[in-house]
């Protein structure tokens, strides 16, 4: 499957569509507090520029077949991006794709990322090089934990030291969820 036009992905609540240079404002302004950055490998954003750069990066790997970023919007505002949700270390020869997302705190505990996610791992898994979706958390991220547990993900291990985030090593924790698990609860 070619990724030739950006699927926009749509559930009862929100719209799931491709990125914009216009959604730099609504990122920064949730981007730039710790809430949101604290499990995230990126510090705290200062400036708006920083932003733009994270939409840049997004449209850049989408457009090299690398993956994909949704911004998140509600259906009665399209416009506003309330977070993200993609695939992105798109291991094509082993079939793997990893999962990443973000929301606005004034969004947790809404079930957005919830729905988001359904539509999305639905998404990823009719690729057909897609046989396995991966996420790497925080061991102290009990949200993503949920999440993940509630969309189908299984705890697979936990990786001491491995990523190097803003000037210290940290540990991991790894889901995964395989299309045949996928096919067999559909």
């Amino acid at each position: 499957m070619t990724m030739e036009t950006f699927p926009t992905l749509v559930t009862d609540r929100l719209y799931l569509r491709q990125l914009t240079l216009a959604d730099a404002e609504d990122i920064f302004n949730y981007f730039s507090r710790d809430e949101v950055t604290k499990f995230y490998d990126l510090e705290s954003f200062t400036k708006v520029e920083q932003a733009e750069k994270f939409i840049r990066s997004m449209l850049t790997r989408y457009e090299k077949q690398e993956g994909f970023r949704w911004g998140i919007t509600l259906k009665e505002a399209p416009e506003r991006v309330v977070g993200t949700i993609g695939f992105h270390n798109w291991q094509k020869e082993h079939s793997r794709i990893e999962i990443g997302y973000e929301l606005a705190p004034e969004y947790w505990r809404q079930g957005l990322m919830t729905a988001a996610m359904k539509v999305v791992v639905d998404y990823g898994f009719q690729l057909p090089q897609v046989h396995r979706i991966e996420a790497f958390i925080d061991p102290d991220n009990e949200g993503s934990r949920r999440l993940l547990l509630k969309s189908g993900f299984t705890k697979e291990g936990h990786l001491r030291d491995y990523f190097y985030e803003k000037g210290q090593f940290v540990d991991a924790v790894v889901f995964g969820y395989l299309r045949k698990e996928f096919s067999a609860e559909q």
